[in-house]
């Protein structure tokens, strides 16, 4: 399966993105899907997760309240909509997919990614 991550942008702090990821070769409805994000220098960290029905999802402590992911199968599509955005969200964003759902958190539970997008907040 191939993942398109689109949506990323620079908006102001407070404000808000919808990023969406576009997965071609394949169902969507197969695939757990996971957001993670990568600043320079920095390992790439856990976002947020989705079950393959969708009726599971994970959120790191940092964005929990403030981000949420959803999917529509139908449209073999992934949204990450992110309020109250924050500086400290500045990050390239990736969607990634897999099919196991033992630690969603963890980068190895998948076996696709996007090429990311890049989120940049101003203060």
């Amino acid at each position: 399966v191939q993942l398109q991550a689109s949506g990323g942008g620079l908006v102001q702090a407070g404000g808000f993105l919808r990023l969406s990821c576009a997965a071609s070769g394949g169902p969507l409805s197969s695939y757990n899907m996971g957001w993670f994000r990568q600043t320079s220098g920095q390992e790439r960290e856990f976002v947020s997760a989705i079950s393959r029905l969708g009726g599971t999802t994970y959120y790191a402590d940092s964005v929990k309240g403030r981000f949420t992911i959803s999917r529509d199968n139908a449209k073999n599509t992934v949204y990450l909509q992110m309020n109250s955005l924050k500086p400290e969200d500045t990050a390239v964003y990736y969607c990634a997919a897999g099919t196991r759902w033992y630690t969603p958190q963890l980068n190895n539970e998948y076996s696709y990614w996007g090429q990311g997008t890049q989120v940049t907040v101003s203060s």
